[in-house]
């Protein structure tokens, strides 16, 4: 994996709690660190968005679109 250096800045007790984490060896460094929270935190936005999207969806218009869909397939099924 290509990597590329930042520079951020970041309120002092959070950085406190990543240099304790560090510090406990949970995690290597603050790069490590800071790479799987930011990583785990556009995972969840992504999941959170799908799961929004979907809400949108009408619940029975979609159950009538699976069905004829699944009547018309059954159609072209070959005969055993």
């Amino acid at each position: 994996m290509v990597k590329a250096k930042i520079s951020i800045t970041m309120d002092a007790g959070i950085l406190r709690k990543l240099d304790g984490m560090v510090e406990s060896k949970i995690f290597q460094n603050r790069s490590e660190a800071t790479q799987k929270a930011v990583d785990e935190k556009l995972s969840r936005m992504v999941k959170n968005r799908l799961a929004r999207e979907c809400n949108k969806l009408d619940a029975k218009f979609e159950k009538t679109l699976a069905e004829v869909g699944i009547l018309l397939e059954s159609s072209e099924w070959p005969e055993y």
